[in-house]
């Protein structure tokens, strides 16, 4: 392929300077899943810090669940990535006085879900240690794992855990979407002083991404508490997280070609949240929708609401803003029932409609 794009190049077809953005394209970018980016990120923490190390059930000789860990513990040993029982309350304390003493534990949850076998030690444990040490006791600890809905796994563990961990202080919580975000956002747990709850998606894990040369650096972290705008709008901002914002960007298309520009909102870290970034772009568009697979009473977008009234972003408001969340009932087990429950093409479309329907009386 190369020598045919030389070929091409050296009969003037592409101008020297086009020539090289070309190469510098096709070099620098690669194609990554998930699960890979996240694996990249911890075995080059791994390897930088003799700190660092990781356990959960299945970690190591079945190298994960998901193959999240896979190789790691080919390299580094049973030491430090380690296998436990099933009992989250038993390894996630274990870790937590780890992190007590020095070290930065990975704890990897199956599922979110189980975490909550583990509360107190993530909240009690973890989160609340350094304010009520007087600043004296740090925990740097990492807790990760899949959350929100996989595919027919019902109530029990299909829950999105956003809300809940996003409202404890002391905790750092953060949600990717790419590849990219994945990579970068675990390392930048990994070496943050605090707690981090990493919130990753299980639907996501198998999806490629293409990791630009500079995503692929060892020294790559994305900042906890900044947003990033997937796509840039004027019409209308739609603010997300995690693996809802393929659907965002899938309505931006759809509104797009009915002339509404809508502006995408990624906003990787729920804990803290970006208010300059999210109120800035609803300053800018006048409206605002936002998007979860989580319940809506509590949730992320009430949050984000509620920053609008405070605010005087509602000084801005063109149009009342619209949630679009799952359905306010427990996961059902049906797949049609499933579907139903979480927000689905249309319902995006249909709440952007809404708002960018309504127009300031001239």
């Amino acid at each position: 392929m190369l020598s045919s794009i030389r070929t091409v190049c050296t009969k003037g077809a592409l101008s020297r300077q086009a020539s090289q953005r070309l190469f510098a394209r096709g070099m620098a970018t690669k194609d990554m899943t998930v699960r890979e980016a996240i694996c990249e990120g911890i075995d080059e923490e791994m390897e930088r810090d003799e700190n660092v190390f990781i356990m959960g059930e299945e970690v190591a000789q079945y190298q994960g669940a998901y193959k999240v860990t896979k190789g790691l513990y080919q390299k580094y040993g049973e030491k430090r990535v380690i296998d436990t029982p099933i009992t989250e309350a038993g390894f996630t304390g274990m870790a937590v006085g780890a992190a007590f003493h020095d070290l930065r534990p990975i704890v990897e949850f199956m599922t979110w879900n189980f975490s909550l076998q583990a509360i107190d030690q993530i909240l009690n444990g973890a989160a609340k240690q350094f304010y009520m040490s007087g600043g004296n006791l740090a925990c740097p600890i990492v807790f990760r794992g899949p959350n929100g809905y996989s595919a027919g796994t019902a109530a029990q563990h299909s829950q999105c855990f956003a809300a809940w961990f996003g409202s404890v202080p002391g905790l750092k919580v953060v949600a990717p979407y790419s590849s990219e975000d994945s990579k970068g956002l675990i390392k930048a747990a990994i070496r943050d002083p605090n707690p981090v709850v990493v919130l990753e998606h299980e639907l996501m894990y198998g999806v490629s991404f293409p990791m630009s040369d500079e995503a692929q650096s060892k020294d790559f972290v994305i900042e906890i508490g900044k947003a990033k705008i997937e796509k840039e709008g004027t019409d209308v901002t739609l603010i997300t997280y995690s693996k809802e914002v393929g659907l965002a960007l899938e309505a931006a298309e759809v509104m797009a070609a009915k002339g509404t520009s809508v502006e995408v909102i990624n906003l990787l870290s729920i804990r803290p949240l970006d208010r300059d970034a999210i109120l800035g772009s609803i300053k800018k568009t006048g409206r605002c929708v936002t998007l979860e697979q989580g319940w809506p009473q509590h949730g992320v977008g009430a949050e984000i609401s509620a920053m609008i009234m405070e605010t005087d972003t509602f000084n801005y408001m063109d149009a009342p803003m619209e949630r679009v969340c799952g359905a306010d009932v427990p996961m059902p087990y049906a797949k049609d029932l499933e579907e139903a429950a979480l927000p689905q093409l249309n319902d995006v479309v249909a709440a952007i409609e809404r708002t960018t329907f309504r127009r300031m009386a001239a």
